[in-house]
């Protein structure tokens, strides 16, 4: 059996734009992707490792565990054998408590990509492939998410261009989010079901070629 490592925060947490509820398994894109490749004659199994907050490589000044960088490559040993890797951070890279811009966040992943390439897996395991997946940038913030992500919109522009020009760098497939869905209009940050059933089945094609 294929296995895959989906590694996020709480776009792929399935968090219900509006309240601290979850989205169940079989609505998040990652089972949606599941779904699909096991459709398409694949035994695949997707992996969730998706924590709310979780940034590339900074820390959350008022939760511990959100850099995404700190232990990385202790998943990579926990999951392995993984085939591929699909990425989706930077949403929380430009919380108002931040003051990042896009180039930042793209050295973030790069960051990230060479710790999972570094990660002791065994030696008989191999080094998954990584799909680098821009996350949509965020919209209006609303609710308890407006003072949180003030201004994240504007901190954010170029993200896209700057993760493709890092998946180019570093051999890393890539797909842009943000060409797929949107941000939920209820708080301006998550994902609303409809778009997290676009996404995966967005991603089947994709990930298939890299399978």
């Amino acid at each position: 059996m294929t296995q895959i490592l989906v590694y996020g925060d709480s776009l792929t947490w399935g968090i219900i734009p509006g309240t601290r509820r979850r989205l169940l398994f079989a609505q998040r894109w990652p089972a949606i992707l599941e779904a699909g490749l096991i459709t398409a004659g694949h035994s695949v199994r997707v992996i969730e490792d998706c924590l709310n907050g979780r940034r590339t490589t900074w820390d959350d000044p008022f939760k511990p565990g959100r850099n995404g960088l700190t232990g990385i490559e202790q998943r990579i040993e926990i999951n392995s054998p993984l085939s591929l890797l699909i990425l989706m951070l930077g949403t929380n890279d430009f919380q108002s408590v931040h003051q990042h811009n896009a180039s930042h966040s793209a050295q973030g992943i790069a960051s990230i990509v060479r710790a999972i390439r570094r990660a002791p897996i065994e030696p008989d395991m191999p080094v998954p492939t990584i799909l680098i997946v821009a996350p949509p940038l965020s919209e209006t913030p609303a609710g308890t998410m407006a003072d949180k992500f003030a201004g994240a919109r504007e901190r954010a522009h170029g993200l896209s261009a700057a993760y493709e020009g890092v998946a180019a760098e570093l051999d890393c497939a890539f797909v842009d989010a943000g060409r797929l869905i949107t941000a939920s209009k209820v708080d301006g940050v998550h994902l609303d079901a409809d778009q997290h059933e676009i996404l995966g089945k967005a991603l089947v094609d994709p990930v298939r070629k890299l399978l």
